[in-house]
């Protein structure tokens, strides 16, 4: 049990931050104020003159899927032989070994949704996970959380040799899978108990049914302003769940993703623009967004931006025009909402998990240092890697 006293919270929830003290029990936060009753064995930590934020969440990156420094053997996030792989699950190639989940929490990075790229028309389920474990069944906050489908430059560009050269191949494909998905649905239910009825067992088709019955959204990669209006506009043809990654073009079409409502994950907008459909790139893009009215997140799709920098592209965005209140709910709270563990993390809140940040200044400056990160109510010192040990 901990009392982190006399911190400037910056909850994700009121805008403006205030001082308080919060009180963290088996893992959850338990209650923030002032003058709370502490018990005896709380162990106190003063961090007057400190910020304290939400642990930081990014909705989409491959973080444990691409090894750290370790070449082809050690990237495990797109399958080359199948461009509708629906049946794979990222959390089977997730290593929590690779020192980039020390470096994302010790940057306070707390939680991901990580999984499969984008060179796959479908490529199969994310998972959102803890930054800390060396089990990742133990890391889990939610699985699956969404479907992967990818529209645009990259699967056209992996598969343009194996029958996908232009992207109304690619669409083509996502809706041949999606038909086949609902009549083999229908299938199944009209046998009923009758297993001599049913159609033969297929993965790809089960994997399939919970995005049509929107118990998760797809989640589609799409850059360009006409691969986004493809993605929704296939979504809305059967009347499926979709979040849209990465909107390099968003902020070109504004008006109509603000019509829209679902959620979008901006990024990576650090770097150079290594294709022609990164043309349009700009750190501007979250902020218009955002000032629209959209539920934005801001990603780093790491490995393309390591995940440590997740603050930092936040700060750009902030320097581009964004609001700052915005842009730290759009590494709190909102990813957390675009992958649907809002009821967990993203905010400081009481009952939520004790996942939270101590820093001395913004996270959005560069010489701010992190100097604890809190994950599931386990104080990890950024510099030992090691839990402090306080004392009353």
């Amino acid at each position: 049990m901990y009392c982190i006293k006399n911190g400037l919270i910056h909850d994700a929830v009121k805008e403006e931050p205030y001082v308080a003290d919060i009180l963290v029990e088996e893992g959850k936060i338990k209650a923030i104020g002032c003058g709370l009753s502490i018990p005896e064995d709380a162990k106190i930590i003063d961090v007057e003159g400190l910020q304290v934020y939400p642990g930081f969440v990014e909705a989409h990156c491959h973080l444990g899927l691409d090894g750290y420094g370790i070449g082809f053997e050690g990237q495990d996030y797109n399958e080359a032989n199948d461009i509708v792989a629906s049946h794979l699950r990222g959390i089977d190639s997730l290593n929590p070994m690779d020192p980039t989940f020390r470096m994302a929490a010790e940057a306070g990075v707390t939680c991901v949704a990580t999984g499969p790229g984008s060179a796959n028309v479908l490529g199969g389920t994310f998972v959102a996970v803890k930054t800390v474990g060396k089990r990742v069944d133990d890391m889990v906050v939610k699985n699956p959380v969404a479907m992967k489908c990818a529209f645009g430059e990259n699967p056209k560009r992996c598969y343009k040799d194996k029958n996908n050269y232009a992207r109304m191949s690619t669409a083509a494909k996502l809706r041949e899978m999606l038909f086949k998905a609902k009549d083999y649905q229908a299938r199944k239910e009209a046998a009923g108990d009758d297993v001599l009825k049913r159609p033969a067992f297929d993965m790809k088709m089960e994997a399939l049914l919970p995005v049509l019955n929107r118990e998760i959204p797809l989640k589609a990669h799409a850059h360009r302003a006409d691969d986004i209006f493809t993605a929704l506009r296939i979504a809305r043809e059967f009347d499926l769940d979709i979040t849209l990654e990465h909107c390099t073009e968003g902020h070109l079409i504004v008006e109509e993703l603000k019509k829209e409502q679902v959620p979008l994950a901006v990024g990576p907008s650090l770097g150079h623009a290594t294709k022609f459909e990164l043309r349009n790139k700009t750190f501007q893009t979250p902020g218009i967004l955002a000032k629209a009215g959209c539920q934005v997140s801001i990603i780093t799709d790491s490995p393309v931006i390591p995940q440590q920098y997740l603050p930092l592209c936040a700060g750009l965005a902030v320097k581009s025009g964004m609001d700052p209140f915005d842009a730290l709910r759009a590494i709190t709270i909102n990813p957390a909402k675009h992958i649907g563990i809002e009821d967990r993390v993203g905010s400081l809140e009481a009952g939520k998990d004790a996942d939270l940040v101590i820093t001395d200044g913004s996270p959005f400056e560069v010489s701010t240092n992190v100097l604890y990160t809190m994950i599931d109510g386990e104080l990890l010192n950024k510099i030992s890697g090691e839990t402090p040990c306080l004392s009353r």
